[in-house]
């Protein structure tokens, strides 16, 4: 045996066990990601599986890494029109709301565990920003339904506030190995991070559209490798300005996923896949780096830390940065509740620890008790908060179809599905009553969970939806015929 056949074997064996959690997870009603932890801290030195992993630098890497694909994956399955209305909320929240966070969270934690000031903010700043991961885990793995708008502010917040939370935690890292700092000379450099992560990400996005449609591929199977290698060119190239790799990636996938692009359902499921990947890895690979005996000693604080930063600073941080926008009170409590603390807390707060700053270690144990408990409580509890605060809804239903449409010689159709509604212009009328234009045709239609091939003289009823194949430029006059609005 060489040492590549057991490290193949051993990530072969954790990647299984994995995904073995995840099926186990939806039985226990426990979200994944806590099982994901939970195997990598029995493979390492302090379980029964033994394996000595203190590599912090690795570590930092793989979760960087990982988090760019999940991103990218939440954008591309983000939907822009459920998004557009949560994006004034949800940049408040991704940068008042991480403010208020890391400030309340860390004056906190200071008096708590009786370090300085500005160390109680570091860590603070660690555990300011909802993770993404942890996030679209619970929200899509558990099929959750939530009221309103509050699913997809959720998803656009957890996707765009890492670089505010990344931006206060190496700020702050400065400011304590150079007290001569000042915060007004770091200023500067957010913006830049914005900026460049913003301009870089709607680039690349608007770039990949074009190649995807206009490449045409001899083989699908080369469509993924354009869209990975876009996320792994993406973020370097941003921080390689000075950007936010983080943001750049969640913007590509968010503009990707708007267009209408070649293998776009393939496109989807593959990242979708790989985002799963992403996240087993990332929380196996931080599992592996955390000692349970080293969090024993330290739980009682960490539990008060975590309690304050539930109970008293998400709240403030919710309300304070959410209330000129004038949402109500159950939906700010379950915006604040639902704000997950996942792995990107434990990646950042891998950075103390590769800087050499004091304290270092009492904040990576802190903070990867308080993802445990965030996302043991938390992530549990949020259905019956929901439906505690009367804001849960009926699960979306995902139609299953005998037919997909894959169309490699043109990038000017696609496959749309349609819904009747009970005002929609069409209910009660016929298919050849519609006038639909010459580029779009109804192929199938979706009646009570049967499907049914339509003929010109089927009649449409209100709560049937039909799969429309049109090219592009007749999609806007289908929906506007169909739905009674034109496609956003």
């Amino acid at each position: 045996m060489t040492g590549v056949d057991v490290a193949m074997a051993v990530m072969g064996a954790l990647l299984l066990l994995g995904v073995i959690a995840s099926k186990a997870s939806s039985r226990l009603g426990v979200p994944g990601l806590i099982l994901f932890l939970a195997v990598g801290m029995l493979a390492g030195s302090d379980g029964p599986g033994g394996i000595e992993f203190e590599d912090y630098a690795v570590a930092q890497t793989v979760g960087i890494v990982a988090l760019a694909f999940i991103l990218f994956a939440g954008g591309l399955s983000t939907r822009w029109d459920d998004v557009r209305p949560a994006a004034r909320r949800g940049v408040l929240l991704a940068t008042v709301g991480v403010v208020l966070t890391a400030g309340v969270s860390g004056a906190l934690a200071a008096l708590v565990l009786d370090v300085p000031l500005l160390t109680g903010l570091l860590l603070g700043s660690i555990i300011a920003s909802t993770d993404a991961a942890a996030v679209f885990g619970v929200l899509r793995g558990r099929s959750l339904g939530i009221r309103g708008s509050i699913r997809p502010l959720l998803e656009l917040e957890s996707g765009i506030n890492d670089p505010m939370a990344v931006f206060l935690a190496t700020g702050l890292i400065t400011l304590i190995e150079d007290p001569s700092a000042s915060v007004a000379s770091l200023l500067p450099l957010f913006v830049q991070q914005l900026a460049v992560g913003a301009f870089v990400g709607t680039l690349v996005a608007r770039a990949t559209v074009l190649a995807i449609n206009r490449l045409r591929l001899d083989y699908e199977g080369l469509y993924p490798v354009v869209t990975l290698s876009v996320v792994v060119f993406t973020y370097g190239v941003t921080d390689m300005f000075g950007g936010s790799g983080f943001l750049a990636v969640y913007l590509v996938g968010l503009l990707v996923g708007r267009a209408d692009i070649l293998h776009k359902k393939s496109l989807v499921r593959f990242h979708d896949a790989l985002g799963w990947l992403a996240q087993i890895s990332m929380f196996l690979v931080l599992g592996l780096l955390a000692f349970p005996s080293q969090l024993l000693p330290i739980a009682g604080r960490a539990l008060v830390v975590s309690a304050l930063l539930v109970l008293v600073a998400l709240p403030v941080a919710v309300f304070a940065s959410l209330w000129p926008t004038r949402p109500s009170i159950r939906e700010m409590t379950l915006v604040s509740w639902v704000g997950l603390r996942g792995a990107v807390p434990i990646v950042v707060a891998t950075f103390p620890l590769v800087a050499g700053i004091p304290h270092a270690e009492t904040i990576f144990d802190v903070v990867f008790f308080i993802v445990l408990t965030s996302v043991l409580v938390q992530g549990t509890t949020i259905p019956a908060v929901a439906r505690l605060l009367g804001l849960d809804a009926p699960v979306p239903v995902e139609r299953a179809y005998p037919l997909e449409y894959v169309g490699p010689e043109s990038a000017t159709t696609g496959m749309h599905e349609l819904e009747i509604h009970a005002d929609s212009p069409a209910a009660g009328r016929r298919i050849l009553e519609l006038g639909l234009p010459s580029g779009a045709l109804v192929v199938l239609l979706n009646r009570g969970g049967q499907s049914l091939v339509p003929e010109g003289s089927t009649v449409l009823h209100p709560g049937d939806t039909v799969l429309v194949l049109a090219d592009h430029t007749a999609v806007r006059a289908v929906r506007a015929q169909v739905e009674g609005r034109p496609d956003g």
